[in-house]
């Protein structure tokens, strides 16, 4: 468990001192953050906020997993380096999002569909590789098979698998980027879900089928070097909201919101959890909820709006909540649900033994 512990607190270090450079760095350049018009006259303060602090987010998980690596002398895995391309290459996508917002100073950057198609390139060559890097038992990083807590009965043909991991991923970074609206909202929520990606990949690795065979035994391929990255992410996190936390000296942007949804999205297919994600990123799941209801409810009213602004965490700004209220209500939610996702997963595995 050394190569865990040192990838987090190495993220960590390099997070948080890296972040105070890049905040030096990025306001000396003048890439601030356009705020949206008609949010309230607490977000228009932070217009000129530095922004694509997300690529810190990146480069202290992927050092902090590089260190861990090194200290114990050990090769890389498949499905920690597909989370991790995966994760790299969403970032990437919200950076050229953020680049343009700052260039032509404006509140939208890629256009919709370049955005989308951006994502699903990236998606689509992590599912590809997924499902191939066989290793001696035959295990690739990611299974076929619709997954909750483990694999289920139902096995998807390839074609639909890639399908499927598409919409877990677009579906998850799109998530992680509409709860990106508060000072440190969605960092802190990550935390938590990156946290308990780390005990699932522990957990898998010691009731493993291939150490510890029996009926509640877990067929993943690398769970151990996954409760590393993730660990590395956890730390990354944590070392940013430092800094993002109210009054926010720095801001993730689309850099940071859809590589953490990416990544989400990469634990919960090679740990073989994807349902399991939609309990553990529970607040994520409410805010985008949210938002589908708000266009629904528009649509079908000819007008009329259920909630005074969405995402949700702005209607209960309207409603005159401080800032600060809100996301500390919101990471108690985000809290329960992670408790919640990891007791079904503890209990089940009781159940099955």
């Amino acid at each position: 468990m050394t190569a865990v512990l040192t990838a987090g607190v190495v993220g960590l270090l390099v997070s948080i001192f890296g972040t105070r450079a890049a905040i030096w760095g990025l306001v000396r350049r003048g890439f601030g953050q356009p705020i949206r018009d008609e949010l309230s006259t607490s977000h228009q303060v932070k217009r000129g906020t530095p922004t694509m602090g997300g690529a810190v987010i990146i480069v202290a998980a992927l050092a902090g997993y590089a260190m861990a690596h090194l200290v114990r002398g050990t090769e890389p895995t498949a499905s920690a380096m597909l989370v991790l391309g995966l994760t790299a290459g969403l970032g990437l996508v919200g950076f050229l999002d953020d680049y343009i917002k700052i260039f032509k100073q404006r509140s939208l950057g890629l256009r919709s569909r370049a955005k989308m198609a951006g994502q699903v390139v990236v998606a689509l060559a992590f599912a590809l590789l997924a499902i191939r890097f066989e290793d001696d038992g035959g295990l690739t990083p990611a299974s076929q098979a619709v997954s909750f807590l483990r694999d289920t009965p139902v096995v998807l043909p390839a074609a639909l698998f890639v399908v499927w991991a598409l919409l877990i991923i677009s579906g998850t970074s799109n998530a992680v980027n509409l709860t990106d609206g508060l000072d440190g909202l969605a960092t802190g929520a990550s935390v938590m879900v990156f946290g308990a990606y780390t005990l699932i990949g522990i957990w898998q690795f010691n009731q493993n089928c291939r150490t510890a065979p029996g009926p509640a035994c877990y067929d993943v391929r690398d769970p151990l070097d996954l409760a590393v990255v993730a660990a590395a992410l956890a730390g990354a996190c944590i070392g940013f909201l430092w800094w993002n936390a109210h009054p926010a000296r720095i801001i993730m942007g689309d850099t940071g919101a859809l590589a953490l949804g990416g990544a989400m999205a990469g634990l919960a297919i090679t740990t073989r959890t994807e349902l399991l994600l939609v309990v553990l990123g529970g607040l994520f799941a409410i805010i985008t909820v949210s938002v589908v209801l708000q266009v629904g409810y528009f649509k079908l009213t000819g007008g009329r709006r259920l909630f005074r602004m969405t995402p949700l965490h702005h209607h209960f700004e309207l409603l005159g909540w401080s800032e600060v209220t809100i996301v500390i209500r919101f990471w108690i939610i985000a809290g329960g649900c992670v408790a919640v996702g990891l007791s079904i997963f503890y209990a089940q595995w009781v159940a099955s033994g």
